[in-house]
């Protein structure tokens, strides 16, 4: 059998789009999994909707995402170029063989297709099966424009063919288009590759992912806080099922686990409270060296401990861009009303905190300066005074931070900020209480 080869074959149209991404993930999936070749090729032979600097993007996409490509117009390759637009000279000599065959033919500048009056033309699909289109329902369409260009259809035809792509994984927005290519290859004496149509990613049941709608290209989801293995994991799994019950794959896990039988003819709803989840689930697996790498901007001035913080917001944090809104207490507490201090569960008040952060700054100035000995002092503050350690713990998260809730309690947030800065914040509570 000979070696399997797919192929990516974007239009440099600007950013990359979710459903695009997944369709370069599912063929880099399937090549690699049998061993194969994963090509990369431009198809820009529309210049009304090329898009300055798209090319780079979606070089720089598929790289973050892992997905190298083993032939392409940056690494080469024994079928280069890999630009349409350069290959253009490799057209027309097919076109005209058409037109000799009397299967197409000149009209206004351009030559078109001549598509048989009788008959059906058949083809397979792997997603989808066998496909039949009477051929009085297709249109003769353009080859070769008057400009001597080829259109997307003929020119991705020719190099498929030239390029020995032996799978063709793409969305099934061109199923419809498919019997043209059909009848071309015919036509030509080719052997057709083996057609793999995927069906669209949803934003609800009766609507595509469209940046019309809202998010729906790679960099705005990064933009907003999500890893790109998270954004690969999810992806993976609209429109496709692994047979067991994980949810939570690596892109090499991925490799193994993808097969055709797990695709699934109908529409994938796109649902970012999952795709959320899903990130989640990434952001508290990383290594805590990687999660403060990946925190640090979102943090802006770290307070003396940034550690002790970034262990805190580690298994709190959904998104990156939920760090920012964690730690607007670092530079100085948020403004808040004395009533901040009533807490029901820990039974404090503003009249009960003025006593406990008196405690408190005891307790922080008097011993030593590390977690284990200030909340041991704390503990048998609450002991002595029969109540919870909350009593003390409660009021000293709010006169450090302003704010109810905080990326750790009271005693986390001391030890982020140093003493000097606590005992600082402590100072001006009590005068703010009394």
């Amino acid at each position: 059998m000979a070696q399997i080869r797919t192929r990516f074959a974007p239009s440099p149209t600007g950013f990359m789009h979710l459903g695009v991404l997944r369709t370069a993930l599912y063929a880099w999936l399937y090549a690699k999994k049998h061993n194969g070749a994963f090509i990369l090729r431009i198809e820009d032979t529309d210049r009304t909707r090329y898009v300055e600097g798209a090319v780079d993007v979606i070089y720089e996409t598929l790289k973050i995402c892992g997905l190298n490509w083993d032939e392409g117009p940056d690494v080469g390759g024994d079928f280069a170029p890999y630009i349409q637009s350069e290959r253009r000279d490799s057209y027309m000599k097919y076109a005209l063989e058409l037109v000799e065959k009397d299967m197409a033919y000149h009209q206004d500048g351009a030559i078109r297709q001549k598509t048989p009056s009788v008959g059906n033309t058949v083809f397979r699909d792997e997603i989808f099966g066998e496909i039949t289109v009477n051929n009085t329902e297709i249109e003769d369409q353009v080859l070769i424009k008057s400009d001597g260009m080829p259109t997307y259809n003929f020119a991705n035809v020719i190099d498929d063919h030239l390029m020995n792509i032996t799978h063709i994984i793409r969305g099934s927005e061109f199923l419809s288009s498919t019997p043209k290519y059909i009848l071309l290859y015919e036509a030509l004496g080719w052997k057709p590759p083996v057609f793999i149509h995927v069906s669209p990613i949803m934003r609800d049941e009766n609507n595509k992912l469209s940046k019309r709608d809202g998010d729906a290209y790679v960099s705005d989801f990064i933009e907003k806080g999500y890893l790109i293995e998270a954004v690969i994991n999810y992806i993976a799994l609209l429109g496709w099922s692994p047979k067991g019950e994980n949810e939570f794959f690596t892109l090499d896990e991925l490799m193994n686990e993808f097969s055709l039988d797990g695709v699934s003819k109908s529409p994938a709803i796109f649902d970012e409270l999952k795709m959320r989840t899903v990130n989640a689930h990434y952001i508290r697996n990383l290594a805590p060296e990687k999660f403060k790498e990946l925190a640090l901007p979102f943090i802006g001035n770290p307070p003396e401990n940034v550690d002790v913080l970034c262990a805190a917001l580690q298994p709190r944090t959904e998104l990156l861009t939920d760090i920012a809104s964690q730690v607007d207490f670092i530079e100085k507490p948020c403004d808040y009303e004395l009533d901040l201090y009533n807490n029901k569960k820990m039974k404090t008040s503003p009249e009960t905190a003025l006593v406990a952060l008196g405690e408190a700054l005891w307790a922080i100035k008097e011993h030593e300066f590390s977690r284990d000995d200030i909340y041991n002092a704390f503990k048998a503050l609450a002991d002595d005074s029969e109540v919870k350690i909350g009593f003390f713990l409660y009021p000293l998260q709010v006169a450090l931070t302003g704010k109810q809730t905080a990326p750790g309690g009271g005693l986390d947030i001391c030890i982020m900020l140093g003493k000097e800065e606590s005992v600082k914040r402590i100072r001006t509570a009590i005068e703010k209480l009394s």
